[in-house]
């Protein structure tokens, strides 16, 4: 019992940590998870270039054929880059989103499972006659 108490105890740590990290902004966090699938952070050197990037949402990754090759681009047009990445990161980084979306779904039952044990006290728990504190 205590070792389930003890494992218990480290999961909400880790919840609580995962949660101050999911607080980051929405863009640091899209940034985050394109450098993981491989994008890479490029710099507009050409006129062409920094024409197409001012022309992108800023919020999201979008597909782009620059010179017969499709790319995949998230602009970060306050430090004038772009994170790009081809098909294969492109998908990895669908990837990543998905299993962070789960992650963040994980996290809110195991939340509200901790929330929902805590409050059993409040109901008289199970009594001390051996059965439900209700009967």
């Amino acid at each position: 019992m205590n070792s389930l108490v003890a494992a218990l105890k480290g999961f909400i740590v880790i919840a609580f940590l995962a949660l101050a990290a999911g607080c980051a902004s929405d863009f640091q966090e899209k940034e985050n998870l394109a450098v993981a699938a491989g994008f890479k952070a490029i710099t507009p050197t050409k006129p062409d270039q920094a024409a197409l990037l001012s022309t992108l949402p800023t919020d999201k990754v979008t597909q782009v054929t620059y010179n017969g090759k499709i790319y995949y681009v998230l602009p970060d047009v306050k430090n004038n880059q772009a994170f790009v990445g081809g098909p294969k990161q492109y998908q990895s980084y669908q990837q990543l989103r998905l299993a962070r979306q789960i992650s963040n779904e994980n996290l809110e039952a195991a939340e509200m499972n901790q929330a929902a044990a805590m409050n059993w006290g409040a109901w008289g728990g199970w009594g001390g006659m051996g059965g439900p504190g209700w009967y």
